[in-house]
């Protein structure tokens, strides 16, 4: 009964091991782009772990950084098997995770919305306090 979770498990230490590894400075220049770690996915026989990373910067600095973490992908996952004391360390796959930038798109247009709104609203209010309310 307990099996199920240990893919959980796994992927949250992997997770907090990446972005250890990734804070203390990988050593492959071509990181240059601010990297997050927003979540980690593993196969249920352990043996691939998908590490969903948020990266900022220009287009550029995240193919650079993309290629990097590929390049260092092989020497992360020797840490991890270490570290983790797993009989067989996953083999690391790193997937761009859009949605911290999907997100902060939308919160954007969502203010930009919410300003606005209040001189759109300044008329119809008080045409609407004049009308009587609606009965059914």
């Amino acid at each position: 009964m307990g099996e199920p979770r240990r893919p959980d498990r796994v992927a949250e230490a992997i997770r907090e091991e990446v972005a250890t590894f990734l804070s203390e400075g990988a050593k492959d220049p071509r990181i240059r782009a601010f990297v997050t770690v927003t979540a980690v996915e593993v196969t249920r026989d352990l043996r691939h772990a998908t590490v969903f990373v948020s990266l900022m910067g220009d287009e550029a600095d995240k193919k650079q950084t993309g290629e990097g973490l590929a390049s260092v992908a092989s020497h992360l996952r020797s840490r991890l098997g270490k570290s983790l004391r797993l009989r067989s360390a996953p083999e690391i796959h790193f997937r761009f995770d859009e949605s911290v930038a999907r997100a902060a798109r939308i919160e954007h247009l969502l203010a930009q919305i919410r300003d606005e709104q209040p001189a759109a609203e300044a008329p119809s209010e008080a045409s609407g306090d004049d009308a009587p309310p609606e009965t059914a």
